[in-house]
């Protein structure tokens, strides 16, 4: 079911954190579309969001590496997100942004000061393959130090993506208040 929703979202999935499921009215999409993101704040390197309300809110905490291997190669939007979308009892959703179209069938690693989470590819994303890995990368990254993220590149390139985690665990915190998600 989680899979069949990313699926029949994805072509939305490039345009922003604030992309909707299947499940939601034309008049909810409307909604939310045009729903302008409000900065909640930042700390360090990490900025949180919310947009919407009611059914549609949505909040979102991003960031971008601090270091991306190899150096110097072309690539799109890279950055880490983790939402919530309460209307859709969807919380703690974790999506990497790779840069590029990552190989058929491959996978990615996620490594949170020393402990390994694989996510699932599909497109230039890193998802976790359900709600309950969702909630353990998210605990991890808000007590970790350090994420690094390695995928392959349809081209079977390898990427290697580093972000501090300072500044992290108080951006969702932000988001959690937003949402009114309870840890």
């Amino acid at each position: 079911m989680r899979f069949s929703l990313f699926l029949t979202a994805l072509p939305l999935l490039a345009l922003s954190p604030l992309t909707l499921s299947a499940a939601e009215t034309p008049q909810q999409a409307a909604q939310a579309a045009t729903a302008v993101p409000k900065a909640l704040g930042n700390a360090k390197d990490w900025n949180a969001y919310s947009a919407g309300s009611g059914k549609t809110l949505v909040c979102y905490v991003v960031g971008k590496p601090e270091k991306t291997l190899p150096e110097h190669v072309a690539r799109g939007r890279i950055e880490l997100t983790v939402t919530h979308r309460p209307g859709e009892n969807a919380v703690n959703v974790v999506n990497f942004q790779l840069g590029y179209d990552a190989k058929a069938g491959s996978s990615a690693e996620v490594t949170v000061d020393g402990k390994k989470f694989e996510l699932f590819t599909a497109k230039q994303g890193a998802w976790a393959s359900d709600a309950a890995t969702d909630k353990a990368v998210t605990t991890a990254l808000s007590k970790g130090r350090q994420a690094v993220i390695k995928a392959v590149s349809i081209h079977n390139n390898g990427s290697t993506d580093t972000y501090s985690l300072d500044g992290f665990a108080t951006a969702l915190a932000m988001i959690d208040k937003a949402c009114n998600v309870k840890r």
